[in-house]
Order: C-alpha cells, then structure tokens, then sequence
C-alpha cells in the first residue's frame, strides 16, 4: 500500500511539474502594461484554461498524496517500534546482599577519615 501511494506521489509529481511547465508566465505582457496597452498588469481576468484547471487537480492531488504518505509513515514508524509490553523488573531474593545483575556492589563508607579522625 505504502510503495503503491509513493509511486502515485511520483507521478504525480512529475505531472505537476510538466503543467506548469508548459504554462505561458503572466509576467510577459508586463512591459507591454506599461507601452499604453489595455490588458492587465497580471493577465487577464477572464475564466481560467485548461491548463490552470490542470494545475490545480495535480496540485491537490501532490497535496492529498503527501498528507496521506505524512500520516501511513508516521503511524507505521509509530507502530514498529512499541515494545509488545515492559520488561519484568526482578527483585534480589529475600535475604541476599547480592546487587541485582548489571550493577557493581558500592564498597562501604570509611568510618575515619585519612588521618585516623572520624568521619563526617
């Protein structure tokens, strides 16, 4: 499912691009604005062409592919990595000094200090 909707986004991709592409820049006529001629200074705002309604079918369709790419890799990143469920932690033995496995026995706490005084 995953590897399907990646290679849509591709095409998709791919497809956006080429369309605007082949599109005439709305700048172009701008000197022309300025020579006394009557179109607009951003084209025309007559009923959009083909092209431009094609743009924007492939550009929503880029922007649904990648919110649903967003949320599948998220929710799939999420669920590999839960653990199934926690450790059991073990507690020593009744009776035994023994420190639990993985953690060194602390030596004990001098009772004098280094000149023979004690300890504070």
């Amino acid at each position: 499912m995953l590897i399907l909707l990646k290679i849509i986004h591709i095409i998709v991709a791919v497809f956006l691009i080429m369309v605007v592409l082949l599109q005439t820049g709305k700048g172009a006529e701008m000197g022309a604005a300025f020579g006394g001629s009557s179109q607009t200074l951003f084209g025309g705002g007559g009923p959009a062409g083909f092209l431009a309604k094609l743009t924007t079918a492939a550009a929503v369709g880029f922007m649904l592919t990648s919110l649903t790419l967003a949320y599948l890799s998220s929710t799939h990143a999420l669920a590999g990595k839960m653990p199934a469920s926690p450790a059991p932690i073990e507690a020593p033995a009744a009776g035994t000094d023994a420190a639990p496995p993985g953690q060194t026995e602390m030596p004990p706490l001098p009772l004098e200090g280094p000149e023979g005084e004690p300890a504070q």
